[in-house]
């Protein structure tokens, strides 16, 4: 069972009271979607640390960048009408981004964040969207892998790339570390000093 320790120790810059908030609801997300093993569990975590910036933002920052520019009109996000692009930016622990995605985290989910997009930012629809999103992309299965291997597989699924890789790397570590003492077969190896793919 994952506790506030674990979390801080992934997370050091977030305060206490922030994850403990968040605690129970991915305690509640990992156990219904099957975020169940080492790897999975550290790969997550690593995840939602990087992509929330320490558990500090359940919404995107809009500049916006010209990558966010780029959301607008975006079909293969669904953001096919005009203000979509800023409407249905990242949102939650894992930054949930664009129409198609909200309906579909409404659908799995039971809220409906096409009307009120900003319900992703609350913490409990934050923890269990990540981890909805997480087993409905595959990455339970792309975290199996394992090691290094597994977590490219993971990011590039999450992120389309490599963006923040070092600051992904280094939060995976921690998770690994802190997990540990969960799972007394496993001898987590260090993925630190492997060159970024």
């Amino acid at each position: 069972m994952l506790t506030i320790e674990q979390l801080l120790a992934i997370a050091p810059s977030a305060r206490a009271l922030r994850l403990s908030m968040f605690l129970p609801h991915l305690q509640e997300g990992m156990a219904a979607h099957a975020i169940n093993t080492f790897e999975r569990q550290a790969q997550f975590l690593a995840t939602i640390t990087h992509e929330s910036g320490g558990f500090a933002h359940t919404v995107e920052i809009w500049g916006p960048t010209p990558d966010q520019r780029g959301y607008e009109g975006r079909a293969a996000l669904g953001n096919t009408h005009p203000g979509d692009g800023s409407l249905f930016r990242g949102r939650g622990l894992i930054q949930i981004t664009g129409r198609a995605n909200y309906a579909a985290a409404s659908k799995a989910l039971g809220e409906d964040y096409i009307a009120h997009p900003q319900y992703l930012e609350r913490t409990r629809d934050a923890a269990l969207s990540a981890c909805w999103w997480w087993e409905a992309h595959g990455c339970n299965e792309l975290a199996d892998v394992g090691e290094l291997s597994g977590f490219d597989r993971v990011t590039r699924r999450v992120n389309g790339g490599h963006n923040g890789w070092s600051d992904r790397v280094a939060a995976y570590e921690r998770a690994k570390a802190a997990l540990k003492p969960n799972f007394s077969n496993v001898q987590a190896g260090s993925a630190s000093t492997a060159p970024a793919p």
